[in-house]
């Protein structure tokens, strides 16, 4: 286990840092118009780049909802929107369903296809994407002799996926996109990082499990660390583990984080990674998921609603909601009252009109009626000072308040442990700890349900 936590810090050997990029014919934005947005982008962009010469962190993107909701068609328009606007954009999708590349009028593959010079997108399939850690750990075992040869035997082309390995080997590969830990080392077809990555995802359940990887992982390493230093199994086989991690990670050929370092050492650093990477994953700059729902199904609209809370019990945040429809027939007051159902929450409505031939994006995202959805995924609208905070505490009260959108009070349950120091809060099929200043440290008093909010006494 520590081995695949280690996995997710390993950086992709050199001669993958330029993916080979499959160029398509199709149609793409009016030439004009994109001419003109790049080239106000690029003027922003150095004058951004005056005063710090530094690289701009890769910004991650991803949708939530109910299948059949429109993550997908907010996805395409997400990445055809930034592409648009100069910068440079991966599409990420995992799955085998084709409505990517029907909305693209692109086939997708394993390796990046460049639809246009701001805008690549590429098919995550486990099958390829086990490989490359696995030539990794050979590499390693070359060296340090742990298995004797027999890791050298193990041909990765015949192994099949198991239950559980989508999710592991994505984070990896994301991690190489985006750089949740360490720099990103998957450039674009220009040797560059990628300015955004847009992720569709194999199911929401999944994408929840991964925002909440690296927060959630913390405790299991910490558990892990005290088995390997207080234990005789644990002190007689983990230094040998750990050398064998960091060996794996010198085979990337960048300099692992781990090297010369003590067991010790070691572990101090693993659970920096995972502070740094569940920081990027609540950092409202870096990281925006966004709630999608078809407007006129109602079961979508509850569904955005209760993932809306299990984002923030994933340790993370819901940056917007969209309403993805194609036809404008919505009724207005029904609007309306879907709008005040996600407030605070900025709303906004896309029209995403589909053909048999396809869409035309051109006059999609152009068309005045898009203009909310566009300044949303821009982050023109102020959203800072809107959204309400998940966690407040109130030191004079003695009181915890969680907002929790998308649960009644009967689904949550409330624990505590370590003797008052901390809550643990279960919900939407998550756990989440929440650490209390020493001001209202106690056992808890009582609790009440107001206003989609949990309200708990100290005392």
């Amino acid at each position: 286990m520590v081995s695949l936590l280690a996995s997710s810090l390993t950086c992709s050997s050199p001669t993958l840092n330029l993916l080979p990029l499959v160029r398509t014919e199709a149609a793409s934005i009016s030439r004009k118009r994109r001419a003109a947005s790049v080239v106000a982008t690029s003027s922003r962009n150095d004058n951004d780049s005056v005063g710090d010469s530094s690289p701009k962190p890769t910004k991650f993107v991803t949708f939530l909802g109910k299948g059949g909701s429109g993550k997908t068609t907010a996805a395409v328009f997400a990445a055809q929107h930034y592409a648009l606007a100069g910068l440079s954009t991966c599409l990420v999708v995992q799955n085998q369903d084709t409505s990517a590349d029907f909305l693209l009028g692109s086939k997708i593959g394993a390796s990046p296809t460049l639809i246009n010079d701001n805008l690549s997108v590429i098919r995550l399939e486990t099958t390829k994407m086990l490989l490359e850690p696995l030539k990794q750990l050979k590499q390693a075992d070359a060296r340090l002799n742990m298995t004797q040869g027999v890791l050298e035997g193990v041909v990765g082309e015949e192994l099949g996926v198991l239950p559980g390995m989508d999710s592991i080997f994505s984070m990896l590969e994301l991690e190489r996109l985006v750089g949740f830990f360490r720099q990103a080392t998957r450039k674009n077809h220009k040797g560059k990082t990628f300015d955004v990555i847009i992720y569709d995802g194999i199911s929401t359940e999944e994408t929840l499990r991964m925002i909440g990887l690296s927060s959630k992982t913390r405790l299991y390493v910490k558990y892990l660390r005290s088995m390997a230093e207080k234990t005789d199994l644990g002190r007689l086989t983990s230094p040998s583990i750990l050398r064998f991690v960091d060996e794996s990670m010198n085979m990337s050929g960048n300099k692992s984080p781990f090297n010369g370092m003590t067991s010790a050492d070691m572990w101090d650093t693993l659970e920096r990674f995972l502070e740094t990477g569940a920081s990027a994953l609540s950092d409202t700059d870096r990281f925006r998921s966004f709630l999608v729902m078809d407007p006129n199904n109602p079961m979508s609209v509850k569904s955005a609603l209760r993932y809306w809370g299990c984002t923030i019990q994933a340790g993370s945040h819901a940056s917007a909601a969209f309403a993805i429809s194609s036809s404008s027939n919505l009724p207005t007051e029904s609007h309306k009252t879907t709008k005040e159902e996600f407030v605070p929450l900025p709303f906004a409505s896309a029209l995403v009109p589909f053909t048999r031939n396809g869409l035309d994006w051109d006059k999609i995202l152009l068309d005045q009626e898009n203009s909310s959805v566009r300044e949303l995924l821009s982050g023109i609208l102020s959203q800072g000072g809107s959204l309400k905070p998940p966690v407040m505490f109130d030191t004079a009260k003695k009181s915890v308040t969680l907002f929790m959108p998308g649960f009644e009070k009967s689904e949550i349950k409330l624990y505590q442990y370590r003797g008052g120091s901390e809550l643990l809060i279960e919900a939407g099929d998550q756990r989440r700890v929440i650490r209390l200043p020493s001001q209202i440290q106690g056992k808890v008093g009582g609790a009440k349900f107001l206003d989609r909010s949990l309200i708990i006494t100290m005392r």
